[in-house]
């Protein structure tokens, strides 16, 4: 049976909004930070992704091996781009297909925190979110989410999903376990329907909070959740800009934060 994707969700008004947990806060300039690339991914969800006459990494996958493997060299990523804003999109793709993300991430004895440093790119082709610039979204993996170490957030994307080519009514789901996510968006609002109330209310588990705003042509935007129990954390991110919704976001490959050891984004302890 197909399960619903289990997150939080807590939308701020960006720097308009001061938290108590944002005191305790770590002083971010003594934390290193890690550039992720995130991309328009096209419509390329999961049925894509495994069939072996359309993708051809799906051979990869079936003998373990990860999409950021293939994908990512030396942090920058190897994707064809044109096809991706050409054959594999449809409708039309943003004119910037894929831009930087600076990660930093610190944890103290209760709670994990990332933060995200960005430049949203303009010259998007859809902008059905009226409401929201930008919107930044975390997804935390549990283990029971099939692969979800190889994929990232593909496990949860669908051709059935509404705003698929073919899609229908569907949102986010997986197969068995669960997604922790938590989205951040610019207005406080969500407009496009991308986050359903029924999809709001199942879940919550990770606590999780978030804050963020725009200083000249950075958007920061902070997240906080319970501290994980393993010290590797599985996590993808996306970035809706320029008021994009639904699929038309920028997407990571699934990367790791490690806490005291190794990991694509080393967490700071304070």
């Amino acid at each position: 049976m197909k399960q619903k994707l289990r997150y939080t969700t807590l939308l701020l008004l960006g720097a308009l909004t001061v938290s108590p947990w944002a005191q305790a806060a770590p002083d971010w300039s003594q934390v290193a930070g890690t550039t992720v690339h995130v991309f328009h991914p096209g419509a390329t969800p999961w049925e894509w992704i495994e069939s072996k006459g359309k993708h051809g990494g799906s051979r990869g996958l079936a003998r373990g091996e990860s999409c950021a493997g293939c994908h990512v060299e030396g942090g920058e990523i190897n994707v064809d781009l044109s096809r991706l804003g050409s054959e594999l999109e449809p409708k039309g793709a943003p004119k910037t297909m894929s831009f930087p993300v600076t990660v930093q991430a610190a944890y103290d004895a209760g709670q994990l925190y990332v933060r995200l440093s960005f430049k949203a790119p303009e010259g998007g082709f859809d902008k059905s979110d009226k409401d929201n610039v930008v919107k930044a979204t975390l997804l935390f993996p549990n283990a029971q989410v099939p692969m979800a170490e190889q994929v990232g957030c593909w496990a949860s994307c669908h051709q059935d999903a509404r705003t698929m080519p073919d899609g229908k009514d569907r949102t986010k789901y997986v197969s068995a376990g669960a997604y922790e996510l938590v989205q951040w968006s610019s207005s406080g609002k969500v407009a496009d329907g991308s986050i359903s109330d029924q999809r709001r209310m199942d879940g919550g588990q990770a606590g999780a909070k978030a804050e963020g705003g725009k200083n000249g042509d950075t958007w920061t935007v902070t997240f906080s959740r319970k501290l994980p129990a393993t010290p590797t954390v599985h996590f993808g991110l996306a970035v809706h800009a320029d008021h994009a919704g639904g699929r038309f976001h920028h997407v990571s490959f699934g990367h790791t934060i490690g806490l005291g050891g190794d990991g694509d984004v080393k967490a700071q302890k304070f």
